[in-house]
């Protein structure tokens, strides 16, 4: 459908929105005619006032011409003077497209390139296009992918689809406006019938008599009348014009594929779901992993560490690049599924250009770095910008021993009765593999740390005393010796009842009771083990961008400390090769005080 056809069905469907509104107040004034004519005078009044507050909804919904304004998407604006390859890409691109150049070009921080347009008189006159490119999407995509990504955004331009949204959209805030007028009034009519009878039935009780039941069905009822014939028509507004925008998509793939070449743009589209999870995986994982303890990456490499990862996890990602998301498919979807575009694609002739993965896409910025910290700057909140940045390795070893020290603290509260309620088990806070740490191994040895999500439990106030801090460095070490002295005294399976159980653990007696608590018992004292070992500074937490963060023992403690978690909850518990372990290491005397090394550099 060409862009006049479309243009035209986008005025109909929004004259029918006017159209309907017409329809509703011709009913109410037919309705207002009806009972002055035919009813008493104080009947028709209570009609007329109905008709009248319903009438306004109505009203304002058809003349308030006014749309929204477009959110702002964070980013950094650049001209030609600042990044010449990339926009000498992007006007080539356009000039094969057959269409005008954008006006301006955004870098974003998310996982995205899109296009829009400042049209004027209902689209039917264009103004500034701007085009925004996310980083996250340059640094997952090779220039020839990206080439089929902007030739896409282009054809959007070409074929008017920026210009035409501005009707379509005008339609769609119309009819969720007046939709939101006739909720937002049969709300306010429910709230005030029900303070009404919620008075009346105090005065009730007040009196010693029964109170009845707040009942509020049936008010508010011609409201949401109103708002159902509404959103019936919002209904078949947004399945019309969305099925045009899915129709969009598809043509402008089919520009992608012209100007790129075919297999580019089948690739592009297979990579894009493959970045975007990773993304989230890096944020979650990796970005955040210390902000709860004040902490992030150096500068730029809040969104430029992610090049790390898809560097060290390639293998992971290959797998996942051979499998195309499956999507639910709605009529309600703006964009056809993943699959569908790729096989449209790759279906048609083959153009003999093979898709050119070497060159990355950030080769076409004449600072990526540069750019990974302007864009950094506009995506981040004031507070985090004001949170300290230490280099990876640093940053790792911070964030994971906090979250280690909260696990510790929170087991050994429960586990001597100095904490209730809430689920402190030492997986509580721990998530799934693959993060740069995650919970205890399956034998309770900390070869693995703390979940690195961004809700993820963490010390703060650890991380604000200075390192060696005698006073927190005693109370955990406290804990973990008045645990294992009750281990001592026979408390062991008096300590596990503590613990979170499950139903069937909580109906178990005798051995089996005590085979459904020893995993969780050694886990819990591992994560108390590895506290002590990072107090005394004898381990730390190793950055890992391709698995999980390892804890590095002591030379010869990795292979010996499973054996003596086992022997500290066996049947019948010895905790000395636990002690034995975590027993200091005494400094061997000198006769004059070392000299500290001067700092080096960081990694």
């Amino acid at each position: 459908m060409g862009p006049t056809p479309r243009a035209a069905r986008a005025l109909v469907l929004l004259a029918g929105f006017y159209l309907l509104g017409l329809f509703l107040l011709a009913a109410l004034a037919a309705a207002d005619w009806a009972a002055a004519v035919h009813t008493p005078g104080p009947f028709a009044l209570k009609v007329f006032i109905v008709s009248a507050v319903l009438a306004l909804p109505i009203v304002r919904g058809m003349f308030m011409l006014r749309t929204p304004p477009y959110e702002d998407v964070p980013g950094v604006r650049v001209d030609e003077s600042r990044e010449p390859r990339l926009w000498q890409t992007v006007r080539d691109i356009a000039q094969q497209v057959g269409t005008r150049a954008p006006d301006e070009i955004l870098l974003t921080g998310d996982v995205n390139a899109a296009v829009s347009e400042d049209s004027r008189l209902l689209g039917l006159a264009g103004g500034t296009r701007r085009l925004r490119i996310g980083l996250p999407l340059m640094t997952g995509l090779s220039e020839s992918g990206l080439r089929a990504v902007l030739a896409h955004e282009m054809g959007h331009y070409g074929n008017a689809d920026t210009r035409l949204a501005a009707i379509s959209e005008r339609g769609r805030v119309h009819v969720l406006r007046t939709v939101a007028h006739f909720e937002e009034r049969a709300g306010a009519k429910v709230s005030k019938e029900r303070a009404r009878q919620e008075k009346k039935a105090a005065a009730a009780v007040a009196k010693g008599r029964k109170a009845k039941e707040v009942d509020t069905t049936g008010t508010g009822v011609t409201y949401r009348a109103m708002a159902r014939l509404y959103t019936a028509y919002g209904k078949f507004y947004l399945r019309a014009t969305l099925s045009g925008s899915r129709r969009a998509e598809f043509a402008a793939d089919v520009a992608a594929a012209r100007i790129a070449g075919r297999d580019a743009t089948s690739s592009a589209l297979r990579e894009i779901p493959v970045i975007d999870a990773a993304h989230d995986f890096y944020l979650n994982c990796y970005a955040t992993l210390g902000v709860d303890a004040g902490l992030l990456p150096p500068p730029g490499e809040f969104l430029g560490g992610f090049r790390h990862l898809l560097a060290a996890r390639h293998e992971e990602l290959d797998a996942l690049r051979g499998e195309l998301p499956t999507e639910p498919v709605s009529p309600y979807d703006s964009h056809p599924p993943i699959a569908e575009r790729v096989a449209r694609i790759e279906a048609l002739p083959d153009d003999g250009r093979a898709s050119d993965p070497v060159r990355p896409s950030l080769s076409l910025l004449a600072d990526a770095d540069r750019s990974f910290a302007a864009v950094e700057e506009t995506v981040l909140t004031p507070a985090a910008l004001g949170l300290r940045r230490l280099d990876w390795p640093e940053l790792v070893h911070a964030a994971m021993s906090v979250q280690t020290e909260r696990s510790a603290q929170r087991f050994g509260a429960l586990a001597l009765g100095t904490a209730g309620g809430e689920d402190t088990s030492p997986h509580g806070t721990h998530g799934g593999g693959g993060t740069p740490g995650h919970g205890a191994d399956a034998d309770g040895t900390p070869g693995h740390g703390a979940d690195a999500r961004p809700g993820a439990d963490t010390d703060a106030d650890r991380t604000s005393r200075p390192e060696g801090d005698p006073e927190g460095d005693r109370a955990g070490a406290a804990t973990l010796g008045a645990l294992l002295d009750a281990i001592d005294a026979g408390a062991l399976w008096r300590i596990a009842e503590r613990l979170p159980r499950s139903a069937e653990a909580a109906a178990a007696h005798g051995r089996a009771a005590r085979e459904f608590a020893r995993p969780q018992l050694r886990a819990g004292l591992s994560q108390l083990v590895s506290a002590e070992y990072l107090r005394q500074g004898r381990a730390r937490w190793q950055l890992s961008w391709a698995e999980s963060a390892a804890l590095e023992l002591p030379y010869g403690h990795a292979d010996e400390l499973p054996a003596a978690l086992e022997a500290a909850v066996a049947d019948r518990p010895d905790t000395g090769p636990l002690r034995a372990l975590l027993e200091p290491v005494a400094a061997p005397e000198t006769s004059a005080p070392a000299q500290a090394p001067a700092p080096g550099p960081t990694a």
